[in-house]
């Protein structure tokens, strides 16, 4: 259950940013007992793989701040961020010291396929609503939205890590969150299209 839970935080993180829980997963795994990766993802927390991961999420990071390019940034994420998912969560599932299940530990696979469900939903609604808030906010809104989802990502990767009992918690939080941000767009959209139409019909 506590595997299940750490895998679930750390692929929703890496729906909104890939780099950011693969980075501490390798870190912790690394550096504490929090995780006790297996030598298949020993990887992970090798130093060339943490230095490459640095590298791309300092990448994100600027990328994402800036109007249209960030959409090309997220038409790239489709295949990298639900891929991190399913791979965070198959690491932290299996990882020796997270959870006592044999289950979860022998069926790595089922880990996988939900991590790549769940950073690809989170993924397909933070990439589906950036163009419409470039659009609704002439560009201004894109980067602070962006500053959120990185502080969203990194808060919950390290929910996932040390306390993850409150993982569900933070899901709820970031749900309400995309969800309300949705919204948002949607109304914007319906009032630049009302404006469009009412300028159209003078």
């Amino acid at each position: 259950m506590i595997a299940a839970l750490m895998g679930t935080g750390l692929s929703a993180a890496a729906g909104l940013n890939a780099y950011i829980p693969f980075v501490l997963v390798g870190f912790v795994a690394r550096f504490t007992d929090v995780i006790t990766l297996p030598e298949s993802y020993q990887w992970i927390e090798s130093p060339w793989a943490l230095a490459l991961a640095t590298l791309l999420l300092l990448a994100e990071i600027v990328l994402d701040k800036i109007p249209a390019v960030d959409t090309v940034n997220d038409f790239i994420g489709t295949l990298i961020r639900p891929a991190t998912g399913g791979l965070v969560f198959a690491a932290a599932q299996v990882g020796a010291d997270v959870d006592s299940s044999a289950w979860m530990q022998q069926h790595e696979w089922v880990g996988a396929i939900l991590g790549v469900v769940v950073a690809g939903g989170v993924h397909t609604t933070k990439a589906v609503s950036r163009p419409a808030i470039n659009v609704t906010t002439a560009g201004v809104g894109g980067p602070i939205v962006s500053t959120i989802e990185d502080a969203s990502s990194f808060t919950l990767s390290l929910i996932a890590l040390f306390l993850p009992v409150l993982v569900i918690g933070a899901l709820i939080l970031l749900g309400w969150g995309l969800w309300s941000m949705w919204k948002r767009v949607g109304r914007a959209r319906r009032r630049v299209r009302d404006t469009i139409d009412g300028r159209s019909t003078i």
